[in-house]
């Protein structure tokens, strides 16, 4: 299958092609030239997280790998569950943050390393990404000690929480952090300037593991299917034709993947993109103009993003009726009542996160009755101990993995958002 460029369709490559470089000419999003439809989901759904996988991607990878390579992979890399947890009668949540990292990123991050590995043999490669929280621990913790592949991440200073910051900027060695002195969006057009330097590109061996890297969005429809698995074990059949499921997005790497998941044919009726208060895409919904707003800082951190980089994708499907453009719709929560939810949760017995709560209440918001509302859990609620602790009034505990890293002395350089400063860092330093 090949994988052509959103700007400059003429620009065609292989998936392997669209993993290495990341991005295209003009700094286009690479998709597929087709998305097949699924003639097998409920044999699919029957299958285990792993076995299932393999079938899914396969149609997407096979001019690349074999399908005993993409087994090895994807066993690999998918090496820890996504696991559905009921709510209420009408409501459950998707834990995506069993992985190393404590976060949904872990299932994208290890799938697009374990394929550069694959594809690149000895050819050097510098890893370029950006971070407003989750992608930066997935990706580190990802490549961290693999030859030939350098990492350089970039994060906005002092706007993730210290317990994200510290899950990839203590690794050392082949894992590079540079504290940016501005916001997430500042982080995101540096790397796009990057790939736009062809000399620097080409001189360093330039590639993103952002969610504008296709083989982390591959990678992360996998559990979605794996979210419709258990609840086709757990629910009546009216109930799986009317799940809708609600997503906290910031840059909409997990809605675009969603959205293959559904174009593939996998039974979901409908997607909420949830966002803070950073409601580029709400506005844009309801008036048609894409207008975003100076990035606001909230407790949602990770999803604090005023122009996201996958909404080409998205449009694109939507345009193009890939999708049917009544299959999503969007919500501004604010952040009374995201802390107003952690709170509603906490009696509901169950411990959240911000990223979480603000697709719990976007479900409140926007589900009908016989609806069956699905929210994603995309982080680990310790990863923000500090501000559920304040919200719940209670201490909450630590995972091994951030108590392992809780004490580590922070390695990231300070750096001012200029392109010609990152630049020169990334010559200079290039092994």
């Amino acid at each position: 299958m090949k994988f052509y460029n959103l700007k400059e369709n003429d620009e065609q490559v292989s998936f392997a092609g669209a993993v290495k470089q990341g991005l295209g000419k003009n700094q286009g999003l690479f998709f597929p030239e087709t998305i097949p439809v699924l003639d097998n989901i409920d044999e699919l759904l029957a299958m285990p997280l792993v076995e299932r996988s393999v079938q899914v991607l396969y149609p997407f990878v096979k001019d690349d790998l074999t399908k005993g390579q993409l087994t090895d992979i994807v066993t690999s890399a998918f090496n820890f569950p996504a696991q559905i947890q009921p709510i209420s009668k009408d409501r459950a949540v998707l834990e995506l943050f069993h992985g190393p990292t404590l976060a949904f990123k872990d299932f994208g991050a290890r799938f697009m390393a374990k394929c550069l590995q694959a594809f690149s043999k000895d050819k050097k490669i510098t890893i370029l990404t950006a971070t407003s929280g989750d992608t930066g621990a997935a990706v580190a913790h990802a490549f961290h000690g693999i030859e030939n592949i350098r990492v350089v991440i970039l994060y906005p200073k002092g706007k993730i929480s210290l317990l994200q910051e510290k899950m990839f900027t203590t690794l050392g060695g082949n894992i590079e952090t540079l504290a940016i002195d501005g916001i997430f969006d500042d982080c995101q057009a540096l790397v796009k300037k990057s790939f736009d330097d062809k000399e620097l590109a080409s001189t360093i061996g330039l590639n993103s593991a952002n969610s504008i890297n296709i083989s982390r969005l591959l990678a992360q429809i996998c559990y979605y299917f794996e979210a419709v698995a258990q609840l086709s074990r757990q629910k009546c059949k009216s109930e799986l034709d009317n799940i809708v499921v609600s997503i906290p997005s910031g840059n909409f790497g997990n809605l675009t993947a969603g959205l293959f998941a559904k174009a593939l044919g996998l039974p979901i009726k409908r997607f909420i993109a949830a966002t803070n208060a950073n409601d580029t895409v709400p506005r844009y919904l309801e008036t048609g103009e894409w207008a975003p707003n100076e990035t606001v800082a909230t407790i949602s951190n990770a999803m604090d993003v005023s122009d996201p980089n996958n909404w080409p994708r998205i449009e694109h499907m939507l345009k193009t009726g890939i999708v049917p453009s009544d299959c999503i719709s969007s919500v501004s929560i604010d952040e009374e009542q995201t802390q107003s939810t952690v709170l509603q949760l906490a009696k509901l017995g169950y411990i959240s996160e911000p990223h979480a709560a603000v697709a719990y209440k976007a479900l409140q918001y926007n589900t009908s009755e016989g609806e069956f509302g699905v929210f994603l859990g995309t982080a680990h609620p310790a990863k923000f101990k500090e501000v559920v602790e304040s919200i719940l009034g209670q201490p909450i505990g630590l995972p091994k993995e951030l108590a392992d890293c809780a004490s580590e002395v922070i390695l990231s350089k300070d750096m001012a958002a200029n392109f010609s400063d990152l630049r020169e860092y990334l010559l200079s330093n290039d092994k």
